[in-house]
């Protein structure tokens, strides 16, 4: 049995249902991920969500904290149940959502009105009420990266250091100018979100916690390569209205920082050998969308609109 077919098989021991089983008595079919080993298992019509954490993951991910934020976000309806997890491994077995789709930057212009149920979904997670542990600090966390790296054998794209030095009036406008923290996922790639056609659910809380909400709303834009009538239809499902410019401020100023913060996450995948992509171009080509953001006419504009 492959090393993987052995770890899937050594996580169901944990469901009832599978203790000792014959694993020729179950299906298990690789998923997309881009750090993780993520399988979907079926036995006699149960399907269910293996996940194995990539090698190098527990170095960044507290898997503690993902797992009790994973557990709050099922509570508050957005997430698929946690069944079984190792919160010192990260192992984690969760139900299968189905029938669903997998969305990606292509699924999100085909599929009419998936920006719209991506927003109602993340204004029921923001407007829950529920407390996720950690708080994800977007500077403290470039600051972590850059310590990590500085430990390994790999040189930063040229003018990163004097992009991060540009973002300090960013920086400024937003301590000065602070909004109410609620649960976020903090990591909204396509391939988190799952469409059913009328529901969209939210999977995979390893970056989570308390943030800005307009995080997850430029985030998940950036991810999707959503246009100005996507961007629009997003907000004002996730307002119920149509947003204000300090709202489309911090949204415009959150699509440059996350691919500033973002670059230094591919080069870290990039120097532990991460197979799953080329993250040396994933990093280069995020840290040029964010300088060009940044270097628009009307970025200080949204800069000032969240005064």
């Amino acid at each position: 049995m492959p090393d993987n077919a052995k770890a899937v098989y050594a996580a169901l021991q944990n469901i009832p249902q599978f203790v000792g089983v014959n694993p020729d008595a179950y299906t298990s079919a690789r998923l997309g991920g881009l750090t993780n080993l993520v399988y979907r298992v079926e036995m006699a019509g149960e399907k269910l969500i293996v996940r194995i954490p990539g090698e190098g993951t527990n170095d960044y991910i507290d898997r503690k904290v993902e797992l009790h934020n994973a557990r709050v976000a099922a509570g508050a309806g957005v997430s698929a149940e946690i069944l079984w997890a190792d919160a010192a491994t990260g192992v984690m077995i969760s139900h299968c959502i189905e029938p669903s789709v997998t969305m990606t930057p292509k699924a999100f212009k085909s599929r009419v009105g998936s920006p719209g149920r991506a927003g109602v979904a993340l204004a029921k997670l923001h407007g829950s009420g529920k407390a996720f542990q950690f708080r994800f600090e977007l500077f403290a966390m470039i600051d972590e990266y850059l310590r990590i790296l500085a430990g390994k054998d790999i040189n930063l794209p040229g003018g990163y250091a004097d992009v991060v030095a540009a973002a300090q009036p960013v920086k400024a406008a937003l301590a000065d100018n602070p909004t109410a923290l609620a649960p976020c996922h903090c990591d909204p790639l396509c391939e988190n979100f799952l469409d059913t056609g009328s529901t969209m659910w939210i999977v995979d809380w390893e970056y989570s916690g308390m943030n800005d909400p307009m995080w997850d709303l430029g985030d998940l834009s950036v991810e999707g390569g959503f246009d100005d009538t996507q961007d629009l239809e997003m907000l004002r499902a996730y307002f119920g209205r149509d947003p204000h410019a300090a709202e489309i401020g911090r949204v415009v100023i959150y699509k440059a920082m996350c691919d500033l913060l973002w670059t230094l996450w591919g080069l870290i995948q990039h120097a532990d050998g991460n197979p799953a992509e080329d993250f040396w171009t994933y990093s280069v080509e995020r840290f040029e969308r964010c300088k060009a953001l940044m270097q628009r006419s009307d970025f200080e504009t949204h800069v000032r609109a969240i005064g």
